[in-house]
């Protein structure tokens, strides 16, 4: 498959993203315009996320890496939007949501491929300063490869694990119908935040080196250092 036509594919996650997010938001506020409830349109907003996710499961009967991690996020979002805690409890959902989100980056740090590795690979192997040389081959033969997406990880655990608690703090101390707007501005901010410290970070470990192959054209080149001539030996 060319470049070109894989673009659409690795740009989905992105619209998804941002469908998932911006959607429930202008849903909840139409809503209210009409009359509704708080706690419908907020119920309303929750359905709609785990609809599109069906539908993507249904077209292409399958879920792998991150966009299983993304659906089962999302489950749990429709899941405790059920839970009858009232309207701040539904307010602060995605806080919730967002904390056991975090939780699983940071218990993912370890396993076989972490989900920030998941993640970023559809976006950007083989596209962004690479070599061609697949990003499965860099994470069997390169340690710190491995382990820049295990501290990849942990940053975006910590990340998560933040704005989950500044969207409860929202969620319970200002007023109800300006805490969605503020939840989805919150949003952008902790992922630019997250793009420059991760962006910063995969700078100084060196990844974008390995993926454009430096290192390992620095090895090729590099003669062999001289064997060390043998000490001459004492005349008796």
């Amino acid at each position: 498959m060319t470049a070109r036509a894989g673009r659409p594919a690795n740009r989905r996650p992105l619209f998804q993203l941002g469908w998932d997010v911006g959607a429930p938001i202008a849903l909840f506020y139409v809503l209210r315009g009409l009359g509704a409830s708080t706690f419908a349109a907020l119920l309303a907003g929750a359905v709609l996320p785990v609809v599109t996710a069906g539908a993507y499961w249904l077209r292409d009967r399958r879920l792998e890496g991150m966009a299983a991690f993304m659906a089962g996020v999302m489950l749990l979002s429709m899941v405790t939007s059920l839970i009858n805690g009232g309207t701040r409890f539904m307010l602060a959902r995605d806080g919730w949501v967002t904390a056991v989100a975090g939780l699983c980056f940071l218990a993912s740090a370890r396993a076989s491929r972490p989900l920030a590795y998941l993640g970023a690979r559809p976006l950007l192997e083989g596209r962004f300063l690479s070599d061609g040389t697949p990003w499965e081959t860099l994470w069997e033969n390169e340690p710190a490869f491995r382990r820049i997406w295990r501290v990849s990880t942990v940053i975006w655990g910590i990340a998560l694990l933040a704005d989950a608690a500044a969207r409860v703090v929202m969620s319970y101390t200002l007023p109800v119908d300006a805490v969605p707007g503020l939840g989805g501005l919150l949003w952008p901010v902790t992922m630019v935040l997250l793009q420059v410290v991760n962006g910063v970070y995969y700078r100084a470990a060196g990844l974008w080196q390995m993926t454009a192959g430096h290192d390992r054209r620095a090895e090729a080149v590099t003669p062999s250092a001289p064997a060390a001539p043998a000490a001459p030996t004492a005349r008796r």
